[in-house]
């Protein structure tokens, strides 16, 4: 039960903080508010490691946890390219439901095949993960577009790689490979920075969402090496990946956003999914 609180916490730590840099994009641009995200998330968990007295992992622990935010960050460039080239509704979707699907094979092989009721929550779970992430009004099938699924695919591969990696790389600590991760995840943020030569100013209004997405981000990275610790791999990733549930409640909560009939029947596919985990 502690594994599917964290993982829960997970969902929602990142739902809010995608919902709040999704705020600071609108005013400063996507790729500056990832970057400043990353920075203050990088500050923030570097400063609790150093408080904690946590000891320092082994090179290859390190080398690892760097790989998996290297992943994670190209996985979220590739996402906001696609996103720029075809449709969102498809890109979004397809990205969340192989990131989540990645680490439920890997575990199924590593852990072997979880209860019949976890089983049965996967399903549901990836099916909410598909149903929520769905934009209005797209009717269209998903064979219709399959030139645009390379890019969302390449980055749901990269977020289930982190999910993975960083399950691997924190199985005797957590913080410093969380700091190893953000360092990772920021070379390849800055590197897609200095290609497309953008300028680093960020808009006054900007900054308190800015600090605010990344202190969630940090969090919800946290809670989900939690519960990867305290329970399975496959269902701490399941569960942290309903966090775009979080993200269009808190749109339709304060920015009187509508939601589809399908976004409300994936938040209620999402609510029996969680309750079967807990059987």
């Amino acid at each position: 039960m502690i594994a599917i609180l964290f993982g829960l916490g997970s969902a929602l730590s990142w739902g809010a903080g995608d919902f709040s840099g999704g705020l600071a994009s609108r005013k400063t641009g996507a790729f500056r508010a990832v970057f400043y995200g990353e920075v203050i998330g990088l500050a923030l968990i570097f400063f609790v490691a150093l408080g904690a007295g946590e000891t320092l992992p082994a090179p290859a622990v390190w080398a690892l946890a760097a790989a998996a935010g290297a992943l994670g960050s190209a996985g979220l460039l590739l996402l906001y390219h696609a996103m720029t080239k075809g449709l969102m509704s498809i890109a979004t979707p397809v990205s969340a439901l192989l990131a989540a699907m990645l680490p439920v094979v890997i575990g199924t092989l590593t852990e072997g095949l979880p209860s019949l009721p976890t089983l049965l929550g996967f399903g549901f779970a990836l099916a909410a993960v598909w149903l929520i992430s769905r934009g209005e009004g797209n009717d269209s099938h998903i064979l219709d577009h399959l030139a645009e699924l390379r890019l969302p695919l390449l980055a749901g591969i990269g977020f289930g790689g982190y999910f993975v990696l960083m399950h691997v790389a924190t199985r005797g600590a957590t913080l410093w490979p969380m700091v190893a991760s953000r360092l990772g995840g920021l070379l390849i943020l800055i590197a897609a920075l200095g290609l497309r030569g953008d300028s680093l100013k960020v808009q006054r209004g900007a900054w308190a969402l800015i600090v605010l997405n990344g202190i969630l981000d940090i969090g919800g990275n946290v809670l989900f090496i939690l519960a990867g610790q305290t329970g399975r791999m496959d269902v701490a990733a399941v569960l942290s990946s309903l966090y775009p549930g979080a993200t269009v409640i808190l749109a339709w909560s304060f920015l009187k956003e509508r939601l589809s009939r399908s976004q409300w029947l994936g938040i209620g596919t999402a609510l029996l999914a969680i309750a079967l985990m807990t059987l």
